[in-house]
C-alpha cells in the first residue's frame, strides 16, 4: 500500500518566515520539474493529479503544502523515483539548475 505524507516546507513564525523549500528533494535528484505560471493556471491541480496517479501506481508521495493556503501545493515529491514537481513562482522562486538534463520548466497554461 502506498503512503501519502502531507507537510509544510515553510511557515510564518513569530520570528518571520522560515523556508525549508530547498530541502524538499535531494541535490542528486533524477528529475525536477519547475512549474511556473500565474494564479489559477493549474499548478496545484497538475501536481495533485500526478500525485494521485503515482499513489495508484503504488509509489509513496510527499505533498508539500503552501503555508498560506493548505489547499494549494508547493510541490510533490516521489522519493523512490527521486523526482519532484515544484511550484517555481513567487514567493518561492525556483529556477532550473541543470535545464534539460535534470531540471525542466513547465508552463501549464489553460489546464
Amino acid at each position: 500500500m502506498s503512503i501519502s505524507r502531507d507537510m509544510f516546507p515553510g511557515g510564518n513564525t513569530s520570528e518571520g518566515f522560515y523556508s525549508y523549500y530547498q530541502y524538499m528533494i535531494e541535490k542528486d535528484a533524477n528529475r525536477i520539474f519547475v512549474i511556473k505560471g500565474g494564479p489559477g493556471v493549474g499548478k496545484s491541480s497538475l501536481m495533485k493529479k500526478i500525485g494521485k496517479e503515482m499513489l495508484e501506481r503504488g509509489y509513496d508521495i510527499e505533498k508539500h503544502h503552501c503555508s498560506s493556503d493548505n489547499n494549494s501545493l508547493d510541490g510533490i515529491v516521489i522519493p523512490k523515483l527521486r523526482v519532484a514537481l515544484l511550484d517555481g513562482t513567487a514567493p518561492h522562486v525556483v529556477d532550473p539548475v541543470n535545464p534539460g538534463a535534470v531540471d525542466e520548466t513547465i508552463h501549464p497554461f489553460g489546464m
